[in-house]
């Protein structure tokens, strides 16, 4: 198995570019067996989310695996109820304190609602505090957007969305490109859509390379540049899914599985929907 391969944001940090998700992975035992397993197959990037209510065992995992600190990249987000000046920096200090990795390498806004612009100076503020390196958004795909990056002194370094071949992001992307935002990836394999990961592409594809339909989408995605944290909580999975650093797709193969894209997304909840879906909900401390 080759290593994994990094990408040098647009703040000069480099952040690796394959790594683990642990949404509704349950807090404790199973939290901490994730991380340490990954982290233990040469894994370097866990994302988390205080909303997942799992930091605490992230963090555990992480300073008990004997891997060094600084070759764990870690990702967290901010619950709306914790956007505006003075909240979000209490925020993230309580933040620093679930994880107990003494910073945190990624920071992002979780959902685009609440006092967005306010929670956004006070994570400026931290990067220059030192407690986090890196910030971004995770959801913003409106024109609240652009609200963001206008208002920004330091850009977004990541947006983290829905992306997979059947909803690849591409005018996204282009809105991104002046800015240097580069995207990160949930549902990078369609939620696990039996109909995506059946294309025959994939399977041809596969055959060829030696490769499962998952990891041939899973290369795509590195090739195309984008980051992604497959969920799974399945030994095998893990391992498979990280074991696709030893062949490449070639440009006419790349070109077939853009091709694929149906603009269809599997989460489907319009603005106004998420607002009123999302807003009661509030992180336990």
């Amino acid at each position: 198995m080759s290593d994994q391969t990094y990408v040098t944001l647009n703040d000069g940090n480099r952040i690796p570019q394959f790594g683990i998700g642990v949404f509704m992975v349950p807090a404790g035992e199973q939290t901490e067996t994730t991380v340490r397993s990954v982290l233990d197959m040469g894994y370097r990037h866990v994302d988390t989310a205080h909303a997942y209510q799992n930091e605490r065992s992230v963090g555990k995992a992480i300073r008990e695996s004997g891997v060094p600190r600084d070759e764990v990249w870690v990702t967290s987000k901010l619950w709306p109820s914790e956007y505006g000046e003075g909240v979000t920096a209490r925020a993230i200090d309580k933040m620093l304190d679930r994880l107990g990795t003494g910073h945190i390498d990624l920071l992002l806004l979780h959902q685009q609602f609440g006092d967005y612009l306010g929670a956004w100076r006070d994570m400026e503020r931290a990067v220059d505090a030192g407690k986090v390196r890196s910030i971004g958004l995770s959801n913003f795909e409106s024109d609240r957007l652009e609200e963001v990056l206008g208002a920004a002194t330091i850009k977004p370094s990541v947006l983290q969305v829905e992306c997979h071949p059947y909803y690849q992001q591409t005018e996204l992307k282009r809105r991104l490109a002046p800015y240097g935002t580069t995207l990160e990836a949930w549902y990078p394999l369609g939620h696990g859509d039996a109909g995506l990961l059946a294309e025959p592409l994939f399977a041809e594809l596969g055959e060829k390379y030696g490769k499962t339909p998952a990891q041939v989408i899973l290369r795509w995605h590195i090739q195309e540049g984008t980051i992604v944290f497959p969920k799974t909580t399945n030994p095998g999975h893990m391992a498979e899914n990280f074991d696709i650093f030893d062949f490449a797709l070639t440009d006419e193969e790349m070109g077939r599985v853009r091709a694929l894209d149906r603009g269809r997304r599997y989460f489907t909840l319009g603005l106004e929907e998420q607002e009123a879906t999302l807003s009661a909900f509030r992180p336990e401390d």
